[in-house]
This record gives structure tokens, sequence and C-alpha cells, in this order.
């Protein structure tokens, strides 16, 4: 099924609070490349839904920043998916967002650093490195039945059976400006140019790796957010929601 593709108009309306019923299990998907706010719109429609957040990236971020500063050779996999694996990677689930943590101690400060960022597809691409964080994923979403998760292969391979899957997208410029935009903001200056061509390096290579590479998901709505604000992509995003939640509030009652 060719997904469809969503021309939303940017900002938003009043309206009644929406929250997914607290007796129905439901995953949904948000899918992209960087810089198209995935987790930001996947945090915010998580609150307004009532619903749990994964944030999948900050998983492979958190590898890559093991990586870098116990200095393994990225050509080590053994010693690198070990060290991961010890490391047990797991979600402070009492903030917000969730804060990530490696051997209990919080590491959302670190991996968001420009070192961490120009490492973190070549990790990513890992196959046995991926393999563990699929099943690390799968774990957290037995434990958390109600998430929203965000990430480059939530529809296409962890949970291919979600209730609800979105693909983000968006120019590469436009990426590349939101980018500049939040690094400034941790008063970091970068060339947008250079930011430009490395996200489209990025893109290359998380759509070309061999396990779980980058691609929109059978069944999933692509919104394009290249000229639409933040709330109307969560307002986009929660309308399909309602529709899908109110035919499987349906299927639940019929089947009791």
């Amino acid at each position: 099924m060719v997904p469809a593709t969503e021309t939303p108009t940017a900002g938003s309306t009043t309206r009644n609070p929406f929250h997914v019923p607290s007796n129905l299990p439901v995953i949904i998907t948000i899918d992209g490349p960087a810089g198209t706010g995935k987790s930001t719109v996947a945090r915010l429609l998580a609150k307004r839904l009532g619903l749990d957040f994964l944030d999948t990236g900050a998983m492979y971020r958190c590898a890559a920043a093991i990586m870098i500063d116990r200095r393994i050779d990225p050509e080590d996999v053994g010693h690198l998916v070990s060290t991961v694996i010890g490391a047990d990677l797991h979600f402070d689930w009492e903030t917000d967002p969730p804060m990530i943590l490696a051997w209990d101690a919080p590491m959302d400060h670190r991996i968001r650093q420009s070192d961490v960022t120009a490492a973190v597809s070549r990790v990513a691409a890992i196959g046995e490195l991926r393999r563990h964080m699929v099943r690390k994923q799968r774990i957290i979403a037995a434990q958390h039945p109600r998430l929203v998760t965000e990430g480059r292969d939530q529809g296409s391979v962890v949970f291919p059976d979600a209730e609800v899957k979105f693909y983000l997208d968006a120019a590469a410029g436009v990426r590349a400006h939101r980018r500049a935009e939040q690094l400034k903001e941790h008063g970091v200056d970068v060339e947008l140019n250079a930011l430009t061509a490395q996200i489209l390096e990025r893109d290359r290579l998380d759509s070309t790796r061999s396990d779980g590479p980058l691609v929109c998901p059978d069944n999933a709505i692509r919104v394009d957010t290249s000229d639409i604000d933040l709330a109307g992509v969560v307002h986009t995003l929660e309308d399909h929601v309602r529709d899908r939640i109110g035919a499987l509030i349906g299927d639940h009652e019929n089947a009791e």
C-alpha cells in the first residue's frame, strides 16, 4: 500500500482534550530522517494523548557516546556491543522527557554533542548492535504498551504491526536550518551549507545500511513538515490518531 501524503496547514485550533482510553494498548510509530522534528513531535503527541514516549535515537546516541568516551575501536564490534549491553541502557520514566541512563548515570547532557552526532550513523549501522536495540525496544513496549516511539526503523522493523504509523519528512535545507537553530540555542554556531551536507550524508548512510534502513514503512501516513510549524504537525498527527483510535475502540468493544 502506498503511504498517504498529507499537506497540512500551519497552526492548530483549540479542541477538547483527547486521551487514549487507559484500557487500550496502542503503539504509534514516527519514523523519518534527521531534522524533521520527530523527537519533539513524538513527545508532544504522547503527552497530548496520555501515552508514554520512547526516543530510540537517544539509545543509538548513547551507544555512540560510549564508543567515543571508552575509546572503543568501531571495528571492534564485539567489544562495543558487549560494553553497550553491560551499560544496561534504560530510561528514567519519572522525568519528562524520559532521561536515558547508562550504568545508571544520566547521559542526556552527552548524547547531543557534536562528536556523538558525527558518529551515530556509523554506530547505528552495526547489525549486531541494532538487533540488541530492537530487543530492548520491544521489551520497553511490553512494559509500556501505550507508547509513541520515534526513530528510523520503528514502523518498518521494530513494530511493523503498530496501530498507527507516521513518516515525517522535510527538505534537507529546512532540516539543516532547524538543526542550526537548535545548536545555536546551546551556544554552538555552525555553517549552514556544511550542516546541510552532513544531513544529506547521514540520509545516505541511514537509507543504505543493510540492517534497519531508513524507509517509509508500509501503511505509514507520510507528512511533509517543510512548510508547517510544530503545532500544525502535532495537530495533524493527532487528527489521524483520533480517527484510528475511534475505530480501535469500536473493535475493542465488539470483542468484549
